[in-house]
């Protein structure tokens, strides 16, 4: 068995060692070492990578008590030289104690307690035993949490026995009876875990609960601890001085100065329907003119599918006319009646579009609408034809 340096020496970013197994299989490399500070994936925590002898490791795993690393190849000397990708690792003892932080204090003012944990590329989050949280409440969990953080207390982990064990207030008690590893925030809390962890609650940087959502009758807990919590601040500040030149206004107007353009956009919107409204009156003034017999049929170059539709649907409103409209925009045709013509407009267009080009393509037809993807143009004559020659 690998001796475990991601416990007995934390910190460690580079060691030699030798290595004990090594295998191929299905195209990909394992091997195990002699002794690793490669931690394996679990517990609700991704796995540390690095290189061995140079050579990237894609994946760290446990299984049957052997911790396999997974390399994109087998090194060629046995002893070899590792080294840990820190960046990763710290973010992730970072996010872990946060965790255990953060629990702990929705236990202490919810009376939560925490019943799963998952760290993301992104963000972490818990679900806690409650089946609500309100802003208030996230509020003075946060200010909570990193009042914790500033008094920069131990946090320290050590191997106990199952006997040991009853005299310690723990959180949860664990599944397992031996090798149990507890993590004690000073003063805090009391907690069986084999993640990685920092030193002191100092090092977790800050701790932004981001939002909660309902989760199978549990609130889930999105949070980020130091680096990522520093990393999504400066992201909001990009966003909010670009917002800011936007609408040359300062961060602190810019909800003020949205709002005024809200209303703005409103105005202009209903200023812009009632143009089309009355454009619409007078293209329909000239397209009724054009009638032959019972049918009112043209094509639209530049006009969307939706402008074509409701211009369809006034004119059927108002007039016991079959409306036959296409658009080269859109590729789209419309038939359409107010129930006063004697035709299936659906199955006349399918009938249309198997005599056409469309023979042997299958084309979703419904209501009497129709994506022509070669052209509008030519099938809606064939379709104009069928109906003014009678």
């Amino acid at each position: 068995m690998a001796t475990k340096l991601y416990y007995t020496a934390p910190n460690l970013t580079e060691w030699d060692t030798h290595i004990t197994h090594s295998m191929e299989k299905e195209g990909r490399y394992f091997i195990t070492l002699e002794a690793t500070a490669f931690y394996p994936h679990g517990g609700g925590q991704p796995c540390d990578t690095g290189t061995i002898q140079g050579i990237r490791v894609v994946d760290v795993f446990l299984e049957e008590g052997d911790i396999w690393h997974e390399v994109e190849r087998l090194p060629e000397d046995v002893k070899v030289v590792c080294q840990l990708d820190w960046e990763r690792r710290f973010d992730h003892m970072q996010q872990h104690s946060g965790q255990h932080l953060l629990s702990a204090v929705c236990l202490e003012l919810l009376g939560a307690r925490t019943e799963s944990f998952h760290l993301g590329q992104e963000y972490a989050t818990i679900d806690v035993n409650c089946s609500g949280i309100t802003p208030e409440q996230l509020s003075a969990i946060e200010q909570e949490v990193n009042r914790q953080i500033y008094s920069n207390r131990n946090i320290k982990s050590y191997f106990v026995t199952h006997e040991q064990l009853q005299d310690i207030p723990l959180v949860k008690t664990p599944k397992v009876t031996e090798n149990i590893r507890i993590v004690e925030i000073e003063g805090i809390e009391y907690n069986a875990c084999g993640g990685t962890h920092v030193d002191q609650t100092g090092e977790i940087g800050i701790i932004k609960c981001l939002k909660w959502e309902k989760q199978k009758g549990m609130a889930r807990i999105h949070f980020k601890c130091g680096a990522r919590a520093l990393q999504d601040f400066n992201e909001s500040v990009r966003i909010l001085d670009v917002l800011s030149a936007r609408f040359n206004t300062g961060r602190k107007d810019i909800l003020t100065r949205f709002e005024k353009w809200e209303q703005e956009h409103r105005q202009l919107k209903a200023q812009v329907e009632l143009l089309q409204e009355e454009n619409a009156s007078y293209q329909i003034k000239e397209l009724l003119s054009a009638v032959q017999g019972h049918v009112l049929a043209h094509v639209f170059e530049q006009k969307s599918f939706q402008e074509m539709q409701q211009l369809a649907t006034k004119l059927t409103a108002e007039h016991d006319l079959l409306v036959l409209l296409a658009t080269t925009a859109d590729n789209k045709i419309i038939l359409t009646h107010n129930g006063t013509q004697a035709v299936a407009c659906g199955a006349f267009l399918r009938r249309i579009w198997a005599h056409s080009k469309g023979r042997g393509r299958q084309q979703p037809i419904s209501s009497g609408r129709i994506p022509v993807p070669r052209g509008s143009s030519e099938f809606f004559e064939t379709a104009r034809r069928q109906f003014v020659q009678g």
